[in-house]
């Protein structure tokens, strides 16, 4: 079990028994995109999404990216919804999870299936809505970080966890009712500056040719109790590779004291990795 040292990990992170595991390492080029994976799909194993936090409104600046008045997709124009207090919305919603978990949001954020987010193709980002599930009443909080869903029929693309709360994750959608929750800026005039960097977190512990052996080393992790364990890969070299990594964190400090355990446990090639919107992208 990992031991007194390793701190308790918030948000979707929880005490993590460890054992050590003997894998053989390979070197490869960088990450670009796991958008290769055809079909989306959710983590292996069992999720337990009983201890995941609702989103906290509070009130934020709009971001950078991902507001403009008007934009396209598909061939579709789709306009930034005009905001009042009292704006509902009933129709269909669905999920989005692995294939896009650790990639960027519409925001420059990192996508953790994980977390209580989701993506609408009209709201301001970020906003914060209340959803109900009107097939059995479930009802959730979740912060907009993103655009989508880009189908017809849906109004609104839930993180992993936030469906599996409103417990529709395995069925693949339901019938909901969204309500905007407003937050006043803050009452002393002071209104923060856009934020032109989010860094996420993460471990990478190993690299594989084989997407099987990536694969089995994740199911291991989550056995253990590591339940955002996943494989990034990629395909668009000659050689295929596929990265076992753990994440992503919301704090330097949390990843590092996990990357430190798994050391101890056998783990010698764990190293941290950074993901952010450079702000000369913005």
């Amino acid at each position: 079990m990992v031991g007194s040292k390793l701190n308790v990990l918030r948000s979707t992170l929880f005490y993590l028994p460890i054992y050590a595991l003997f894998i053989s390492l390979i070197t490869g080029c960088s990450t670009k995109s796991r958008y290769s994976m055809e079909h989306d799909i959710g983590p292996t194993g069992d999720f337990d999404a009983s201890g995941v936090p609702d989103a906290s409104p509070v009130w934020e600046p709009l971001s950078r990216q991902g507001n403009m008045s008007t934009y396209v997709v598909r061939g579709i124009k789709y306009d930034l919804a005009d905001i009042t207090n009292g704006f509902k919305e009933e129709g269909i919603a669905s999920w989005y999870g692995l294939k896009f978990h650790g990639e960027l949001t519409s925001n420059g954020e990192i996508y953790n299936m994980y977390s209580m987010s989701a993506a609408h193709k009209h709201l301001p980002i970020p906003s914060y809505v209340k959803v109900t599930n009107l097939e059995n009443n479930k009802q959730v909080v979740v912060r907009i970080n993103d655009r989508g869903p880009f189908h017809e029929g849906r109004i609104i693309d839930l993180s992993y966890a936030a469906a599996t709360k409103l417990d529709y994750a395995n069925k693949g959608t339901a019938r909901v009712k969204i309500e905007l929750i407003n937050v006043a800026p803050p009452s002393d005039g002071r209104i923060a500056p856009y934020q032109t960097d989010k860094l996420s977190h993460f471990i990478q512990i190993a690299a594989f040719s084989s997407a099987q052996s990536a694969e089995n080393l994740v199911k291991q992790l989550i056995d253990e109790g590591i339940s955002s364990a996943y494989v990034a890969r990629d395909l668009s070299g000659s050689n295929q590779v596929h990265r076992v990594r753990i994440g992503p964190f919301d704090s330097e400090k949390q990843a590092d004291s996990l990357r430190k355990s798994l050391k101890k446990k056998g783990f010698h090639n764990a190293i941290l990795i950074k993901r952010a919107l450079s702000a000369k992208n913005n």
